[in-house]
């Protein structure tokens, strides 16, 4: 580290149900807790944390109002107030590059007072707390504004529109007035690029009536339309995510669209597209079929990583010429993280993963660590970059919150997990500016840790039922389910009181979801195989399968009946089943889409309880009227 790291205390802000406080700790070996001089303010409405990106102010809100204090070094100084803002329903937070502006954002709403709506994107003057900007800004999912690196251009997409402000020096409108624009439609996105100024940016228009969607880079202020410096144009995308390198010198397009027409995927289609500001485009190859799980550039600026394919994912590393240059190969991962200085990776399995680790050197192209870090919701690297933090959050999670802190090993130096009745809401660590770590050397040795007080999965070889019988010397027919009677109920068909035990038993494992009765109840040890696009899926023993041989006997089958059959006259031959599909076929997109509008109204009812939504979720609300609108047109054809 340089000599000024040598000064720095690890400092973590924490989120939680009941504060917002900051702890540290004073080494790799001590413990973080709340020091009596650091902030904590207890509140259960805090609905976000932000430190600026040099590290000197911390925000928050309340539920009252942000308040940003002046971050210290020192550790035993506080962190004295620098502005109060009253913005009591604040709901994100996000500094300006060098920390002279916050912008904040809360849910747009309409009252008796003020029909049009009140602005609800707002910018402020973090040394005095004054208010510069303030403008209507619906969208939730894309709602922050751009900056240039110097902060002398600010920029936003209104209704498809750019607006550009010059903050700069000599600049006369500042906030008051635009000083560029740039036209466009319903969807387009902006982005500056860091690194240079002034900035070169992107701006993107998605496609309609039969045209491809479109980016077109710029070098700001030429924003004419025979200015261009490149032009990407593609197909299949009703969404583009725009991920600069740290120089400002090449972009990725993270290309998605919510619908695989050809029924071929879940996921829609995805693919990732390259563009450089020297003015070269090309797609990037991917070699295995299924989802861009995760797109992430190395801070070096010259690799780029992706994570791709049906599990278990391949996951590769670019150069700038989009050439492969290191296959990671293939592994249970959806998501992939570079240390600060893009000499660490780690790549992991975490969501509806089992939470599998791998730490990378990426310069001698070797692993250093597995680990396991089970229902992680949080992940970030320390500054320094050799330690990492895992959490588990709510509310993706409501039991077991907690985080650990590694070091790149797979040491574990800290852990925390919050009391029962409480829940941790978020964490993130200090940042600090440029140069104040220097870039750690990479070694093999073992870093010393401590031992977690949660416990480990079990490691036991899994045996299956007819086994462990066999072992304790009992016969494996006597336990075998009885076959059942067409028609009748399983516990009719056993007959008499034997019957209503079963039943009771029946009802009791159904009250106890997480219990699997494949391998006899022991949920702990329920083995799997992955299929070919890598569904996980039960493997089951061959008493099982003969008792379900047995079980499934062939039934009366009763048709589905639609919403309206009471009142249908009857089906003539040749247009139902079996004979007939057209009726059968409408029945299935009707319950397919009744069910889409279930989980929408579900989501809304999250969002409405102030839940962070993923973005896949919030765009699948915004499908709803496009749902009821081909429900309504199935149940008028039926």
């Amino acid at each position: 580290m340089a000599a000024a790291a040598d000064l720095v205390v690890p400092t973590l802000a924490i989120r939680s149900s009941v504060a917002v406080e900051v702890w540290s700790s004073a080494g790799s070996k001590q413990p973080f807790e709340h020091k009596p001089h650091l902030p904590r303010e207890e509140t259960k409405s805090s609905r976000s944390i932000c430190f600026s990106p040099d590290g000197r102010y911390f925000a928050y809100s309340n539920g009252q109002e942000v308040k940003v204090l002046q971050a210290s070094r020192d550790s035993a100084a506080s962190w004295p107030a620098k502005c109060v803002l009253p913005r009591p329903k604040a709901f994100y937070l996000q500094f300006s590059p060098r920390g002279s502006y916050l912008c904040t954002w809360e849910h747009y709403a309409i009252t008796k007072d003020r029909p049009e709506g009140s602005p609800n994107l707002l910018v402020y003057d973090v040394a005095t707390g004054v208010e510069v900007f303030a403008i209507v800004q619906k969208n939730q999912t894309d709602w922050q504004p751009s900056w240039s690196a110097d902060e002398s251009i600010f920029a936003l997409v209104v209704g498809g529109e750019a607006l550009f402000y010059d903050l700069g020096e000599g600049a006369d409108k500042g906030f008051a007035s635009t000083s560029r624009k740039i036209g466009g439609s319903r969807g387009g996105m902006l982005s500056l690029g860091p690194g240079n100024c002034p900035p070169f940016l992107a701006f993107y228009t998605p496609g309609a009536k039969g045209a491809p969607s479109m980016c077109k880079l710029y070098k700001y202020p030429a924003l004419g339309q025979n200015q261009t410096v490149a032009c990407k144009s593609f197909f299949q995308a009703d969404r583009v995510e725009m991920l600069w390198n740290k120089r400002g010198s090449g972009l990725l397009l993270l290309t998605s669209t919510e619908v695989d027409k050809s029924g071929a995927s879940y996921y829609g289609n995805q693919a990732v597209h390259f563009m450089a500001t020297k003015g070269d485009t090309c797609s990037v190859p991917l070699s295995k079929e299924g989802p861009v799980h995760c797109v992430k550039w190395s801070p070096k600026a010259t690799e780029f990583v992706v994570v791709y394919g049906y599990m278990p994912s391949k996951a590769a590393l670019y150069n700038l010429k989009c050439d492969v240059v290191f296959d990671f190969g293939e592994g249970p991962r959806n998501c992939a993280y570079f240390n600060p200085f893009g000499n660490l990776i780690v790549l992991a399995g975490f969501g509806n993963l089992p939470g599998a680790v791998e730490v990378w050197d990426v310069t001698k192209r070797e692993k250093l660590a597995n680990l396991k870090c089970a229902d992680t919701t949080v992940f970030e690297w320390h500054p320094n970059g050799e330690w990492f933090v895992t959490a588990t959050t709510a509310p993706r999670l409501r039991i077991s919150n907690g985080f650990k802190v590694y070091h790149y090993s797979g040491a574990l130096l800290h852990e925390t997990m919050w009391p029962n009745g409480q829940e941790l809401l978020g964490i993130e660590w200090q940042q600090f500016a440029d140069k104040t770590f220097s870039e750690p050397k990479i070694t093999k040795a073992k870093h010393e840790g401590i031992k977690s007080s949660q416990p480990e999965a079990s490691k036991k070889a899994y045996t299956p039922p007819h086994l462990r019988l066999l072992k304790e010397g009992k016969n494996p027919e006597k336990y075998l389910p009885q076959p059942s009677i067409p028609g009748l109920a399983p516990a009719a068909a056993a007959g008499g009181a034997n019957g209503n035990k079963r039943n009771n038993k029946n009802k009791q494992r159904s009250a106890k979801k997480d219990v699997n009765v494949v391998n006899g109840g022991d949920a702990d040890s329920v083995p799997t195989e992955v299929t070919e696009h890598g569904a996980p899926v039960a493997r089951q023993s061959p008493v099982f399968v003969a008792a379900e041989e047995r079980r499934q006997q062939p039934t009366p089958r009763q048709k589905y009946q639609p919403d309206n059959a009471a009142d249908s006259p009857p089906i003539p031959h040749g247009q139902g089943q079996p004979n007939g599909q057209n009726i059968s076929d409408k029945e299935r997109k009707i319950r397919s889409v009744a069910k889409k509008l279930s989980d929408i109204k579900k989501l809304k009812v999250r969002r409405s309880q102030g839940e962070n939504l993923e973005l896949n979720q919030l765009n699948k609300i915004k499908m709803e009227a496009q749902y009821l609108d081909e429900l309504k047109a199935l149940k008028q054809s039926a």
